[in-house]
């Protein structure tokens, strides 16, 4: 047998980091009033890898007729995708793996449910077992880093913030389940109202806040409760503010992430409606002056506007 670090480049891109894994729903938990887990099911499933923390997929969703379009595998699947008539392309939206069960063939994922006013809220909340969808997720069969994920703190780190809103949740909450709690983590969580706030099994160390936002404006609550709890882990003078430019959210995608190995002190990881983090960026960064590569800012999605995949 050939050891996976023997294999030539070409047996390596043979073997796509994604790959479509055909599964079913086999059950479904309404964890609260905004957020159900949906938890699937295939043979397939064996071969998806579990790499935990914000690890990301696409789900596609099925067409009016129940219908899958394939668009198979490989790095160019998504290219393929948009090249199909408008009434051949499933729905598809990007999610982050809650918990996966190899060996029992099982994949949960968690939805924010926000009405009939997108796809993927319409069909977690109607949704029952037996019904197909498509996961485009990572492959453990292949050799190379396979990528979708963002959290990736230094060794050094002394200190780790996690905040973001309802749809940074799963990626939060799965994160903060495995921290080892060596090193002191605040995790704060903006969610629509107080039954949101779900059961975590987090270490000591690992500090939880939800934030029912109730009435108040997206974002009222988070960005405050970011600020008090910067001004508690952060000196005064931490560091000096670099340039920071303008991202016009309405038209950019803000999506900043460091790729550093050899920080210290401070490891913040921002998530949620993109007019709210690009707030979260702007006082890290030039109020506070914490370096640029220690933050990991990421605008999910931009309030008004349609989501895409």
């Amino acid at each position: 047998m050939t050891a996976v670090s023997e294999r030539s480049p070409e047996l390596t891109e043979e073997i796509p980091a994604y790959r479509a894994f055909q599964v079913q729903v086999l059950r479904t938990a309404r964890l609260s009033p905004s957020f159900v887990r949906v938890t699937f099911g295939g043979e397939e499933l064996s071969g998806f890898a579990d790499n935990g923390f914000d690890q990301r997929i696409k789900l596609v969703l099925p067409l009016p007729d129940g219908g899958f379009t394939p668009v198979g595998d490989g790095a160019d699947w998504y290219r393929r995708w948009r090249a199909l008539p408008p009434e051949l392309r499933n729905p598809i939206r990007t999610y982050t793996v809650r918990a996966v069960r190899p060996w029992q063939h099982e994949l949960d994922v968690d939805f924010v449910l926000h009405g009939d006013t997108g796809p993927a809220s319409r069909w977690a909340s109607a949704v029952t077992p037996g019904h197909r969808a498509v996961v485009i997720g990572p492959n453990a069969a292949h050799p190379g880093p396979i990528g979708g994920q963002e959290w990736a703190p230094p060794a050094q780190t002394t200190h780790l913030l996690l905040a973001g809103d309802e749809t940074a949740v799963p990626a939060v909450t799965a994160i903060a389940e495995s921290l080892s709690g060596d090193v002191r983590a605040r995790v704060l969580l903006e969610v629509p109202e107080a039954a949101d706030a779900l059961p975590l099994r987090v270490r000591p160390g690992v500090e939880v806040a939800w934030l029912p936002r109730g009435s108040a404006r997206h974002g009222e609550l988070l960005v405050p409760a970011v600020r008090d709890v910067l001004g508690e882990i952060t000196p005064a003078g931490a560091g000096s503010a670099g340039p920071l430019e303008d991202v016009d959210v309405d038209t950019e995608i803000l999506w900043e992430i460091p790729r550093v190995t050899d920080g210290d002190g401070l490891y913040a990881w921002l998530a949620g409606e993109a007019g709210m983090v690009k707030r979260l960026r702007r006082h890290l960064v030039q109020e506070v002056g914490i370096d640029r590569s220690s933050v990991a800012f990421m605008g999910y999605w931009r309030l008004g506007r349609p989501e895409d995949c």
